[in-house]
């Protein structure tokens, strides 16, 4: 049997007769007979028993008829949602992100629920590279990463934004009254630098530094961003970080001053996807609305 002949069959019971059943189907009487004499020929069991001008289920014919009425509900069913899904309306987007967060991604992430309320979401969050792993295994779809990295052929860069970089002290280590200040101000002080050594901004920061001819003390690495900001409140020492850190570690006592330069920039943000791969409309809906709320 298939969902063509449990929609025949189901139609001629709610009819009572094959003439009405075909009818409403817009079919002709002997083709209906014909499924209807087939499915009772494959179940080896009389479904249909004629009283007066109707044909009324049997016990068997009734059993079926319950089964091809939840199946022809589950068909339906299927049939919308995997129409939801192909529009962008439903289903599951993963995204990845950069271990110290991208600005914008919050209020994207709710106009995006409020807009698809049927379609969930699933963050990765990690080092660049690892995210560029979890695209090229499609685990994620999408993934926003710190540039420059080197990608290979097989993954494109379909949005990139510059974000600028600060330096952030407490009071006890005072830059006048500049607003922004260079890599040159900041190396003879004790520095605290974000995540860990080899990986992401903290090798960012280092290169920055190299390409200066600077050589920066020092003083520590920290990964809990929480308590780096808490070590730079405290006197500590000094860090850099993104502007998106600071958006999402509101209310430390802390002083930022803007990075200058070439250097302020040191890490442009971008939006990754595989190659010669088509994105699902959800993932092109979820671009869409990310570009233009940043």
């Amino acid at each position: 049997m298939d969902i063509r002949q449990l929609r025949y069959f189901a139609a001629i019971v709610e009819e009572g007769t094959v003439s009405g059943a075909a009818k409403r189907l817009h079919l002709s009487q002997p083709p209906l007979s014909q499924q209807l004499k087939a499915m009772e020929e494959e179940l080896g069991a009389l479904l249909l028993e004629r009283n007066g001008k109707r044909l009324e289920a049997t016990e068997a014919g009734n059993r079926l008829y319950e089964y091809a009425l939840q199946m022809i509900d589950l068909m339906e069913a299927a049939k919308s949602e995997v129409k939801e899904v192909g529009s962008g309306l439903n289903g599951r987007l993963s995204i990845g992100v950069n271990t110290l967060s991208v600005s914008g991604l919050s209020p994207a992430l709710q106009r995006f629920h409020r807009q698809y309320p049927k379609m969930t979401y699933k963050i990765h969050q990690g080092e660049s590279s690892h995210l560029c792993r979890l695209v090229r295994g499609r685990e994620v779809e999408l993934a926003f990463i710190r540039l420059p990295l080197e990608l290979g052929d097989d993954l494109t860069v379909l949005h990139h934004e510059q974000e600028p970089f600060y330096v952030i002290s407490s009071d006890k280590q005072p830059f006048g009254d500049e607003r922004e200040i260079s890599l040159a101000d900041v190396v003879d002080l004790p520095l605290l630098l974000p995540s860990t050594q080899g990986l992401g901004v903290h090798y960012l920061i280092l290169k920055s530094f190299s390409e200066l001819r600077l050589d920066p003390r020092i003083l520590g690495e920290c990964s809990d961003i929480g308590l780096l900001m808490s070590l730079v409140a405290s006197g500590s020492g000094v860090s850099i970080v993104p502007e998106s850190l600071l958006r999402q570690y509101p209310g430390y006592p802390i002083f930022r001053r803007k990075l200058s330069g070439e250097s302020g920039t040191m890490s442009p943000i971008g939006l990754v996807a595989l190659r010669n791969h088509r994105l699902s409309k959800a993932a092109r809906n979820f671009i869409d609305l990310y570009l233009s709320v940043n």
